[in-house]
């Protein structure tokens, strides 16, 4: 079911709205901006997109490896016409390479932080998909929308209890042929998220279809 959009930012927002200041699941984050450039790199297309990181947002000095794994694995969205979510979009990888890999795609990404958001605005235009690529806090996406892709680095340190009901939400957003990819650290929790996984979504199939330095993709679709 499509929760209320008064629920959605609760819990999609990735942190609740009175969370700590200085953290990147922060709405506004209290750190001074120090934006820094760095590169995304997409070898199967050939191409590598200048982006621009900053403090007070998730992994602002570089792409995290969770990230690359996602990024290089995971984010091979479906041809033709789909609707996207980048869930914790940050300043914007994974919303940018499915942009890029799928051109007829719409892709949304969706964070609280609004310093992530006007950074993955500004970077999707410096790519070329801003068009495309549609930045929003939980509450901003339509109740009507469902996704036919799911991506996320989701934010583990949220506590077990709010990530759950966030992926809850966001994964009952699927198309009846959507599906959901997810990197997480194994000394964050990894497997047990996936044992939980499989366990909350009996009607789904729950696999790791790729591992790599410390980290576990999560697949969930339908079998």
């Amino acid at each position: 079911m499509v929760p209320a959009a008064g629920r959605a930012r609760s819990v999609a927002g990735i942190a609740p709205a009175d969370g700590p200041s200085d953290h990147y699941f922060a709405p506004d984050p209290s750190v001074p901006s120090r934006p820094r450039g760095l590169r995304l790199v997409l070898d199967d297309l050939g191409t590598t997109v200048d982006l621009v990181a900053d403090t007070g947002v998730f992994a602002g000095r570089e792409v995290d490896p969770g990230t690359r794994l996602l990024v290089d694995v995971g984010a091979r969205p479906p041809a033709g016409p789909a609707t996207l979510l980048d869930l914790g979009c940050g300043y914007g990888p994974i919303a940018i390479a499915l942009a890029l890999r799928a051109p007829e795609a719409t892709v949304w990404a969706v964070d609280v932080n609004r310093r992530a958001l006007d950074l993955c605005a500004a970077n999707a235009e410096r790519a070329g998909v801003s068009n495309r690529v549609r930045t929003a806090e939980p509450d901003g996406v339509p109740d009507d929308v469902a996704f036919d892709g799911i991506w996320s680095n989701p934010p583990i340190r949220v506590g077990k209890d709010a990530l759950h009901e966030l992926l809850t939400t966001w994964l009952g957003r699927l198309t009846p042929d959507g599906s959901a990819h997810l990197v997480v650290a194994r000394n964050l929790g990894a497997d047990s998220l996936l044992k939980w996984l499989a366990t909350e979504f009996p009607d789904l199939a729950v696999d790791r279809p790729a591992t790599s330095g410390g980290f576990r993709l999560i697949r969930v679709a339908r079998p």
